[in-house]
């Protein structure tokens, strides 16, 4: 099974002093071999920021 869960969590939270939101996506290794970014919701900022693939 190539798919893969990951956790996307925010990059500007941490920034303003504010908790990261995280989100859980999934994605193919095979295909998509760099780290997944991207646009997510953060509630805590309200407002649209880039969320960055963790371990």
């Amino acid at each position: 099974m190539p798919r893969e869960v990951i956790t996307l969590e925010c990059t500007e939270a941490k920034a303003e002093g504010k908790p990261a939101s995280r989100y859980l996506s999934s994605r193919n290794k095979k295909t998509q071999t760099e780290r997944v970014e991207k646009k997510k919701y953060n509630k805590n900022l309200k407002r649209h920021t880039l969320h960055r693939e963790i371990k």
